[in-house]
C-alpha cells in the first residue's frame, strides 16, 4: 500500500477558500532525489499569483504548490551521495515542475538540495530559500553589487526587501530603503543607512538628497508600478536597475536611456550554489530571516489572505507554515 501524507492541493483558481486539506500518495524516491520530512514552509507572493490563476497554462489541477522547504531528508535515491537520511536541508522546489511545498514530504532533484544553517529553525531556513536566492540572483548575480556602491531598495519590510538589506550591507555597499516612518527604526536594525517614507516622500526627491544629486548605482524593485517606472530617476549615470516584478505595461525609459541604465528582470533560477553562499552569511550572523506570522499547514488558506493583504496588517518579513506543528503567531491588524 502506497504510504499516505497530508497536504493542502489547490483544487480550483481563486480565492483563498481555493485549497483544500487532502490525504495524497507519498512520491517515489528517483536516483538522484531526496525525499524531506517538511518541517517548515512558506508564503510567497508567487504562490497567490498561481492560486488566483495568473500562470494557468503553468499548473495542472489539482496542485500542490509552494516554493520554500525547510526538513529532514528521510530517504535518499540509489545514486546520491551528497547527503545522508536525517540530514537537515532547505531548499526550493523546482518552479512550475511538480508538486510544491505545502505538504508533510517532498521528493527533490538533489541538485536543488542545500544544508541548512546551524543557527537557525526550520522556520526560519523556510522563509530564506526562495527569497534569499532571489536576492542573490538579483545583487550579486545580475546587478553586481559591489563595496562602496549604493544602493535603492524598494519595500524594505517585505520578505524580500529584509534579506536584500541584510546582503546588500554585507556586501558592503551603502543601504537606501523605503518603509513606513514606523518602520524606520526596524530596517536600519537590518543594515538599511537610510529609509524613506514613502507615505510622505517622494523617494526620487529623497534620493537626490542623499546622494547630493548624484543618484543610486543600483535600484532594487520589489513592488513594481510608480518603484519601477520612476526607478531609473533616481540612477547614477550606468546605474542598473533590477525588478523582480512582472509587468504587463510597457515602460517609458527615455530617462534609462539618458543615464545610460541597464535593466535586469530576475525569475530566479534555484540551484545548492547560491544557497550555499546563503548559509555562509547566516552562519556568520550577517543575514537572519525575518518572520512576521506563523501558521500552521491546515491555515495555509489565511496565510495566503494575510500575505496578499499585508497592508492591513503590520506585517514585517516572511508568513511561515509550521507544518510539523500548529504554531500560530500573528501580526496585529492595521486600524
Amino acid at each position: 500500500m502506497t504510504e499516505q501524507m497530508k497536504a493542502v492541493v489547490l483544487t480550483h483558481f481563486g480565492g483563498p477558500d481555493a485549497f483544500e486539506l487532502r490525504e495524497v500518495s507519498v512520491p517515489h524516491v528517483g536516483p538522484r532525489q531526496v525525499r524531506v520530512r517538511v518541517h517548515a514552509t512558506a508564503i510567497n507572493p508567487l504562490d497567490f499569483q498561481i492560486r488566483r490563476g495568473d500562470y494557468v497554462d503553468l499548473v495542472p489541477l489539482p496542485a500542490i504548490i509552494g516554493h520554500d522547504i525547510s526538513g529532514v531528508i528521510e530517504e535518499v535515491g540509489s545514486h546520491v551521495t551528497e547527503f545522508c537520511v536525517g540530514d537537515a536541508v532547505y531548499y526550493t522546489p523546482q518552479i512550475f515542475g511538480g508538486p510544491g511545498s505545502y505538504a508533510e514530504q517532498h521528493v527533490a532533484d538533489v541538485e536543488l538540495v542545500g544544508r541548512k544553517p546551524e543557527n537557525v529553525s526550520h522556520l526560519e531556513a523556510a522563509s530564506l530559500t526562495l527569497v534569499g536566492g532571489t536576492v542573490w540572483e538579483a545583487l550579486v548575480t545580475r546587478a553586481q553589487l559591489t563595496v562602496g556602491e549604493t544602493i535603492l531598495i524598494h519595500g524594505g519590510t517585505g520578505g524580500v526587501g529584509t534579506i536584500a538589506i541584510q546582503v546588500a550591507a554585507a556586501i558592503g555597499a551603502r543601504v537606501i530603503t523605503t518603509a513606513k516612518a514606523g518602520d524606520h527604526e526596524f530596517v536600519r536594525s537590518l543594515g538599511a543607512d537610510a529609509a524613506i517614507d514613502y507615505t510622505s516622500t517622494d523617494y526620487v526627491d529623497a534620493v537626490s538628497e542623499l546622494t547630493s544629486g548624484v543618484g543610486v548605482d543600483v535600484v532594487f524593485d520589489t513592488i513594481g508600478g510608480d518603484a519601477l517606472t520612476r526607478s531609473p530617476l533616481a540612477l547614477a549615470d550606468s546605474g542598473r536597475v533590477v525588478s523582480i516584478v512582472d509587468i504587463a505595461q510597457p515602460q517609458n525609459l527615455i530617462e534609462a536611456w539618458g543615464k545610460n541604465a541597464a535593466y535586469h528582470f530576475v525569475f530566479t533560477r534555484q540551484n545548492r550554489g547560491k544557497l550555499n553562499a546563503l548559509t555562509t552569511l547566516v552562519e556568520r550572523g550577517l543575514v537572519k530571516p525575518v518572520i512576521g506570522a506563523t501558521l500552521p499547514l491546515a491555515r495555509t488558506g489565511e496565510a495566503h489572505e494575510l500575505l496578499e493583504n499585508r497592508r492591513s496588517f503590520a506585517l514585517r518579513g516572511k508568513v511561515a507554515i509550521d507544518v510539523a506543528g500548529d504554531t500560530v503567531a500573528l501580526p496585529p491588524r492595521i486600524s
